[in-house]
């Protein structure tokens, strides 16, 4: 699948760029509204994700043009928190959802899959085995055996990006920009506790660290 990001902020216009690729798509950037108008209207991808502050035409003009021309295309619109503009406006013409900025990556893919699946184009199967573990990323929901192991909301988004990327070494940077706000300046170390109680209830073996570099699942032998 494509998705095609317009969003004049470059830093979190490569980060996202970065994790949804790391996800499974196939991912186009753009930072102006002209460019993004542009390329939408070539009717190749599957989703826009839409910034509403964009030099050149804004957002609401974007979605609005792409609507009238008939693109039927899932658009989620991006604004800053204390924008001029709002959600119902937004919606008005013509976007599929919104999100609000400062905005936990976690929640930006829930939304974009949630788009998907309404359109019908889900992808693959959201249903990763490891030894007798079962994560389902779209239910969001871990079961070991018969038995299902609750987590917290930030606890099953750590450990998605291990399982999204299994067999591969994840930073703790990478966990940090895709699991907490593109906005925290807290403890790096907070990578450290979630992925210590992710051993606690899934066993200790499941996560690697490797060091000085990050952290690797891998299935139980």
């Amino acid at each position: 699948m494509r998705l095609l990001i317009v969003e004049d902020e470059k830093r979190l216009a490569l980060s996202l760029a970065k994790g949804l690729t790391a996800e499974g798509f196939a991912v186009d950037v753009v930072h102006d509204g002209v460019d993004g108008l542009h390329r939408a209207s070539e009717g190749t991808y599957d989703l826009v994700i839409l910034d509403i502050m964009l030099p050149g035409m804004n957002g609401y003009r974007v979605c609005s043009t792409l609507r009238a021309a008939g693109h039927d295309v899932p658009i989620l619109m991006l604004t800053a928190k204390d924008g001029e503009y709002d959600e119902a406006e937004g919606l008005d013409t013509g976007a599929d959802d919104y999100l609000t900025k400062p905005f936990s990556y976690v929640v930006l893919v829930a939304r974009v899959k949630a788009l998907l699946r309404r359109r019908g184009t889900a992808g693959p199967s959201p249903v990763h085995t490891l030894g007798d573990l079962r994560i389902d990323t779209a239910a969001r929901r871990v079961f070991r055996g018969e038995d299902e192991v609750t987590l917290t909301a930030k606890e099953f988004a750590v450990l998605e990006q291990l399982v999204l990327r299994s067999g591969e070494v994840v930073s703790k940077g990478d966990i940090l920009d895709h699991v907490w706000d593109f906005a925290y300046e807290g403890d790096p170390n907070i990578v450290e506790v979630y992925v210590s109680t992710l051993r606690r209830k899934l066993g200790a073996a499941l996560i690697k660290t490797v060091r000085g570099a990050g952290y690797r699942l891998e299935a139980p032998r």
